[in-house]
């Protein structure tokens, strides 16, 4: 995000193939804070999932490609060349003004 707000204050990195398959399963819910960055990935499902989520498919580069909020349970998204995707709580993509065409960058703190 160019202006650089923060789009994911506690993001769990999922870059190993076991946390990608977890991903999110078996948590009841999301905090406005949190997310999960899935790497490499470019699709999703939120089959066994209990709460819907805001997805975001990224490019190498972190430029959002497509942004698909509030994927309910038992839903598939994808995006062709996506390279990441980060899931982050229902509403939040919106709130924080992620869209498509925009960029992110990952910084650790």
């Amino acid at each position: 995000m160019k202006d650089g707000s923060v789009a994911c204050e506690r993001c769990m990195d999922a870059h190993s193939m076991f946390a990608r398959m977890r991903g999110l399963l078996g948590r009841s819910s999301l905090a406005p804070e949190e997310g999960i960055l899935l790497r490499p990935a470019s699709s999703v499902h939120t089959w066994f999932m209990r709460f819907p989520i805001d997805v975001v498919f990224l490019d190498r580069n972190l430029t959002v490609l497509r942004v698909v909020p509030g994927l309910r349970p038992w839903r598939m998204a994808w995006r062709w060349r996506a390279s990441m995707v980060l899931e982050l709580a229902a509403g939040e993509s919106e709130r924080r003004g992620i869209r498509a065409g925009g960029s992110l960058r990952w910084s650790d703190r």
